[in-house]
């Protein structure tokens, strides 16, 4: 087996188009389902990621496979409610990647609780979490824009260890 050198650094702007594509990708749209109308708007998106790269309640990072961008991750919000988020291209599904960024991630922002959510038929994202240590704690609902329906959303957390 092949094995990718995974890491993280912060985001530079020569990222974002790369993000923009990435997200604007129908099908891993469909997957993520919970997607914001706004990445289809180059300023929309462009604006809300010079937001999230100057606030000091975001840690956001690029994700890097053998030094090329393959995706972002991030932790949001407020203290306690904090969330992780992470997106890698469709391209490099099933690797191993979205695992190994969430875990390069969780390293760095060793706080806990955190908080993730994923469409409840995501079963790879499900899988990322889970094998990070998150728990399925709770299943809503929401509006999935990029279904354009209401689904079934798990919630997750990764409590700290005892």
């Amino acid at each position: 087996m092949v094995s990718i050198d995974v890491s993280l650094r912060p985001v530079h702007d020569s990222d974002l188009p790369v993000f923009y594509r990435q997200m604007n990708d129908p099908e891993s749209n469909h997957v993520a389902a919970f997607t914001s109308p706004k990445a289809a708007d180059w300023t929309l998106f462009e604006t809300h990621w010079k937001g999230l790269r100057e606030s000091a309640d975001v840690v956001a990072r690029t994700v890097l496979a053998d030094g090329d961008v393959v995706g972002s991750a991030a932790v949001y919000g407020e203290p306690g409610e904090r969330e992780v988020t992470y997106w890698i291209d469709r391209a490099y599904w099933g690797r191993g990647l979205a695992t190994a960024a969430l875990r390069g991630l969780l390293a760095e922002v060793p706080e806990r609780p955190l908080y993730a959510r994923a469409a409840a038929d995501n079963a790879g994202s499900l899988r990322v979490l889970e094998k990070c240590g998150f728990r399925v704690t709770a299943r809503a609902s929401g509006f999935a824009h990029a279904r354009g329906a209401e689904i079934a959303e798990d919630v997750l957390v990764l409590e700290a260890e005892v």
